[in-house]
């Protein structure tokens, strides 16, 4: 009988509030999660990172253009970024300088470098900052660089609704082969497969029944995020969805799921 797939199981968002760090922190000491991802300017970040120490999970950047948190840099809504970007009109020294600023707090509050960076709503792969981004990893961390999230998605299960399918193509698209081919190119390490992206806005099955079709085609070095939480506060975005995800993840049925479809759960510091 082959060997069990290992999968990389991401939590997004840590920093971001109390009942979002509760329910990682609770599912990374359950061995339900292999990966959290920081934002390490939000105002919470600080006060909670110590929560992640002894975990055996990585810790990863969660690289941040879009949401201040109340912390210092250039923000812009998702859209107003994107169109900056492709056209070229992000300033280069000011995108450098805020990835340097968020790696320090992340060293800072952790005392260690990442295991690994992604983005939040994926701007790491974004023209501009992913040129920043690969040079300032390649240079500020030698032979220990962190490995990189690739969006690209694994097969799509044809039973989930289009626009539940379209979601994670478009998040692709935007700038996910050539983020991808960049880090390979610089010898950067990947994951091999994305999964866990749903149109939180639009009608969608519930989460078991998305987080089967994406496991169902998982594969060896797939990556799949997630965005569990015990509670959420007012404000805090697609909370219901958070608490979906977190009960799922919790429970017995991600169990049969991993069982079911040959997955072992996995650190990507440990295999990519």
């Amino acid at each position: 009988m082959p060997e069990a797939a290992r999968l990389i199981v991401c939590a997004d968002d840590y920093g971001i509030e109390s009942g979002v760090d509760e329910g990682i922190v609770e599912l990374a000491s359950a061995g339900r999660l292999s990966a959290t991802s920081c934002l390490t300017g939000a105002p919470g970040f600080a006060a909670r990172a110590s929560d992640l120490a002894g975990l055996d999970i990585d810790l990863g950047l969660h690289l941040n253009f879009t949401e201040s948190l109340g912390g210092a840099g250039t923000y812009r809504s998702h859209p107003v970024l994107v169109a900056l970007a492709y056209a070229r009109r992000l300033n280069r020294a000011s995108v450098r300088a805020q990835i340097m600023t968020q790696l320090d707090l992340f060293e800072q509050h952790l005392g260690r470098a990442p295991d690994f960076i992604d983005g939040h709503l994926h701007v790491h792969q974004l023209p501009v900052i992913r040129d920043q981004l690969v040079d300032i990893v390649n240079r500020r961390y030698g032979n220990s660089r962190p490995w990189l999230r690739d969006t690209m998605p694994g097969e799509l299960d044809q039973s989930l609704p289009f626009m539940q399918r379209f979601k994670p193509q478009v998040i692709a698209a935007l700038g996910g082969p050539a983020m991808a081919g960049l880090a390979r190119l610089s010898g950067l390490r990947c994951n091999l497969g994305f999964f866990g992206s749903y149109d939180f806005e639009r009608p969608h099955p519930p989460y078991p029944v998305l987080l089967e079709a994406w496991l169902r085609h998982a594969t060896d070095g797939s990556l799949l995020m997630t965005h569990p939480a015990r509670s959420f506060a007012a404000g805090v975005a697609f909370g219901r969805d958070r608490l979906e995800e977190f009960a799922t993840l919790g429970s017995d049925i991600f169990t049969e799921f991993l069982q079911r479809y040959r997955l072992r759960i996995c650190r990507g510091s440990e295999i990519l």
